[in-house]
C-alpha cells in the first residue's frame, strides 16, 4: 500500500561559508578528541581501524583536497600527488594533522566556490570547488562522530548541517552514477522525510547495470536508487527521523532507534539492500 503523499519542502543547500565554518568548527572537535585518546583504542564504526588510522585517514583526506584545490583544475593524477608519508609517533600524527587541516582550510577559502576544480563525481556540475565546500563539511562532521565513539563522548550533531547531510549522503555518496554505468529507474518512490527540518529528500528506486573499466567488475541489475525532485505522487515507502538520527544511521554509525520505516516491504527491502554498501 503506497503512502500518503504530501508536499514537504525539499532540503536547501547552506550557504558557502557556513559549509566552512562547519569544516573548522568538525575538525577541532575531532582533533580535540583524538588528542586524548589512546592511539591503539578501537574505532567501532570502522572495526579495522585504531585512533591513530582515523586520524591519518582524515589528515590525507583534507591534504588530498589541498592538493586539488590549490592545482585546480587539474586532478591529483595530472599533478602526480603523493600522498605524505605516515608518521609514526602519535604526536607526530597530530602536528602533521594540523598542518594539513591549516593548509586545506587556507586554500579552500581562498578559492570562489564557483571556481573549477576536480572533483570524483562524474555529475559535471559538481566539479567547482563548491563541491569541495559541502563534501568536506560532512566528511569532517562524520568523522568527528567516529572520533566521539572512539573515546566515548558524543556531542549532538548541529540539526541544520545534518539535515543537509541527509541529502548530500543519499545524492553524493549513494546515488553517484559512474559514467560507465546505466541507472534503470522504476516508478517507485521512497521519502526520507525529515522531521525537525520540515522538509523531504525523494528517492526514487531502479538497478544498476555496467562494467567497471579498471577492475572489469560487471553489475547486472544491482539495486540501485537517486535522488530526484519531489514527484508529486504518494511514496511507496516513508524513512522518518530527525536529522541528526537519519545522518549517522545513513552512514552506518548508529542504529535505527527513533526511525520510522513504513510503506511497501518490497520498496523498505530494496533501501535496506542499496544502504548496505559501506561508505567510509
Amino acid at each position: 500500500m503506497s503512502a500518503i503523499h504530501r508536499t514537504v519542502r525539499a532540503v536547501t543547500r547552506l550557504p558557502y561559508p557556513d559549509y566552512a565554518a562547519a569544516i573548522r568548527r568538525e575538525s577541532q572537535r575531532f582533533r580535540d578528541v583524538l588528542a586524548d585518546c589512546d592511539p591503539a583504542a578501537a574505532v567501532p564504526s570502522c572495526p579495522d581501524w585504531t585512533a591513530s588510522d582515523l586520524l591519518w585517514h582524515l589528515t590525507t583526506v583534507q591534504h588530498w583536497w589541498w592538493a586539488v584545490i590549490t592545482n585546480r583544475p587539474r586532478s591529483p593524477k595530472e599533478t602526480g600527488y603523493e600522498e605524505p608519508p605516515r608518521p609514526e609517533q602519535y604526536d607526530a600524527l597530530l602536528a602533521a594533522y594540523d598542518d594539513a587541516h591549516a593548509a586545506f582550510v587556507a586554500a579552500l577559502e581562498s578559492a570562489d566556490p564557483a571556481d573549477p576544480a576536480y572533483s570524483w563525481s562524474s555529475d559535471p556540475a559538481d566539479h567547482t570547488v563548491g563541491f569541495t565546500y559541502r563534501r568536506q563539511a560532512h566528511e569532517a562532521l562524520i568523522h568527528r562522530l567516529d572520533a566521539e565513539l572512539t573515546a566515548g563522548s558524543v556531542t549532538p550533531f548541529d540539526p541544520v548541517l545534518a539535515a543537509d547531510g541527509v541529502d548530500e549522503t543519499l545524492d553524493v555518496m549513494y546515488g553517484a552514477l559512474p559514467e560507465w554505468g546505466r541507472f534503470d529507474p522504476e516508478q517507485r518512490y521512497v521519502e526520507f522525510r525529515i522531521t525537525d527540518a520540515g522538509s523531504s529528500v525523494w528517492t526514487q528506486l531502479g538497478v544498476f547495470n555496467g562494467a567497471a573499466p579498471d577492475d572489469g567488475q560487471v553489475f547486472v541489475d544491482e539495486k540501485d536508487m537517486h535522488v530526484v525532485p519531489d514527484p508529486g505522487v504518494p511514496a511507496d515507502a516513508v524513512i522518518t527521523g530527525t536529522a541528526p538520527d537519519l545522518d549517522a544511521w545513513l552512514w552506518h554509525r548508529r542504529d535505527d532507534a527513533g526511525i520510522t520505516a513504513t510503506g511497501d516491504p518490497a520498496a523498505l527491502e530494496h533501501v535496506t539492500e542499496v544502504l548496505s554498501n559501506a561508505i567510509d
